[in-house]
């Protein structure tokens, strides 16, 4: 009966309607499980559970335009590398600032947009701080279609975290988690305004923690997540399923949008950051004054050490630093801090970072194989100016590029692996650098015949080049190595 019901519909049907009939006929009737049924009662459980979220936590997200005058433009490097060079468009915020338009000859003035959530029922409000840092005016609208100008109250550049505030009062605000609570694996959702379509909500899960090392941020602790986010994320909240913030949607990973890899910053270090800035606005970090390294296996082993040992070796020691009054030296390896294990650098950075300067910490390193302990008074951590040397902004305009330390990462990415130098990190286009060729990515190894080993060593280099007018740089750029010549004034 089945093979003549084919035969029948074969002669009779079109070909798109005869493959469905004919497979039911084959198969019989199909019956839906009771286990089937408890599968999708329970998609929809979860479907109401993020509409619950997305409709309580909407009202506190609002909506930023920022202006601001142009600065000069950095430009991208023209080669592409298949195995992602981190100074090509892989990275980026979530806005774009799109061609400035003319208010008049002496002024270019940019437009983004962006996201921002509502923390208290007074008006402040959390966002990034690449969104507002620089602005001239900053314009909000809520959910409900109000209208407000709100004020810089605050930003922390090294963590990329800025707070603002409108006037108004009883505000619909957010309630924050505690997000060192969060785990890998589980759902979250995101809230924003990307391309420019308000209040659209997403969902994925947490992809990872403690994610660093991208060159978003001098500080990063990035939760990674695939909620799907674009554009225009930029300062929007990251939910847990409790409807609470668990971190700000900052950066992704894809030239052209959502690829599935997105960050957040934690909100645990925005909370300390928003206390501090409330308090006295100015946000002060625990510094311990070293330079390190994150413990290898290789590493290990060419310090004597088990491989299996983790850690932060000391690669260089600041003078007059918490570090050395405790006597810490080059080629230590830290071990333990407060109790608990350093294994990851990244982290070991954050953990110190978040501490308050004075606060004393229990440090244990292993020196020539033998096991340490300190007790040291933390610092306060510098500027970021002060601690890559206190180079003036002016010259890095001179030079017409900006650079950033070779850390193990980018010379696994860039095949610098046991070079030393620093890398161009951006290029101003049309300046001198740009002239004569240097693209990002390229390490300089040399300033006028004097070794580099970072950003400290390069600076301090380039101010004295600045007294003969003149840097040769020693430079390594696509398997090449050369020396170019940049000429500065004093």
């Amino acid at each position: 009966m089945q093979i003549d019901g084919f035969k029948k519909c074969k002669r009779s049907m079109p070909l798109g309607t005869l493959s469905v009939l004919c497979l039911l006929l084959l198969l019989g009737p199909l019956t839906v499980s009771a286990a089937d049924t408890e599968s999708v009662s329970a998609l929809r459980r979860m479907g109401k559970a993020f509409s619950s979220i997305a409709e309580k936590a909407s009202p506190a997200v609002v909506s930023l335009t920022v202006e601001r005058v142009a600065g000069r433009e950095y430009r991208q490097s023209p080669f592409r590398d298949p195995f992602g060079n981190p100074f090509e468009d892989d990275i980026y915020e979530f806005f774009r600032w799109p061609s400035p338009r003319r208010r008049s000859p002496q002024r270019r003035v940019q437009t983004a947009q962006g996201t921002g959530f509502i923390v208290s029922s007074d008006g402040y409000i959390f966002t990034n701080n690449h969104m507002v840092g620089g602005a001239e005016k900053i314009d909000i609208v809520l959910s409900d279609g109000r209208k407000f100008k709100a004020e810089i109250k605050g930003a922390d550049e090294p963590t990329d975290i800025a707070v603002i505030k409108i006037d108004a009062k009883n505000l619909p605000h957010l309630e924050l988690a505690d997000s060192d609570d969060l785990e890998v694996g589980e759902w979250v959702l995101a809230i924003g305004n990307p391309l420019g379509l308000s209040h659209t909500v997403t969902a994925g899960i947490v992809s990872a923690k403690g994610r660093g090392q991208l060159g978003l941020a001098s500080i990063e602790n990035f939760i990674q997540t695939d909620a799907a986010i674009n554009f225009g994320n930029s300062g929007g909240p990251l939910l847990n399923l409790d409807g609470k913030v668990v971190g700000m949607n900052t950066a992704i990973v894809g030239a052209t949008g959502n690829i599935g890899i997105g960050f957040a910053i934690p909100i645990n270090m925005i909370k300390h950051a928003y206390e501090q800035l409330l308090a006295g606005g100015e946000i002060e970090r625990g510094f311990l004054g070293i330079e390190f390294k994150e413990v290898t296996p290789g590493l290990a082993a060419s310090l004597g050490l088990e491989k299996s040992v983790k850690g932060v070796m000391v690669d260089s020691v600041v003078p007059d630093s918490a570090a050395e009054k405790a006597g810490l030296k080059t080629y230590d390896v830290i071990t333990e801090l407060d109790g608990e294990p350093v294994e990851k650098g990244n982290d070991f950075l954050n953990r110190v970072a978040l501490l308050n300067p004075g606060t004393r910490v229990h440090v244990v390193v292993v020196r020539d194989g033998k096991r340490k302990e300190f007790n040291i008074k933390l610092g306060k951590r510098p500027s970021q100016e002060e601690l890559v040397g206190g180079l003036p902004r002016d010259t890095a305009e001179e030079l017409g590029f900006d650079v950033t330390n070779l850390t193990d990462d980018l010379a696994q990415r860039l095949g610098y692996e046991g070079d030393s130098g620093v890398v161009v990190s951006r290029v101003i286009s049309g300046s001198a650098a740009a002239r004569v060729g240097i693209a990002p990515g390229a390490l300089i190894m040399e300033v006028n015949r004097q070794k580099v080993r970072n950003k400290r060593e390069f600076n301090e280099a380039i101010k004295q080049a600045k007294k003969k007018g003149v840097a040769l740089l020693r430079i390594q750029q696509d398997g090449d190595t050369s020396t170019v010549l940049i000429y500065l004034s004093d």
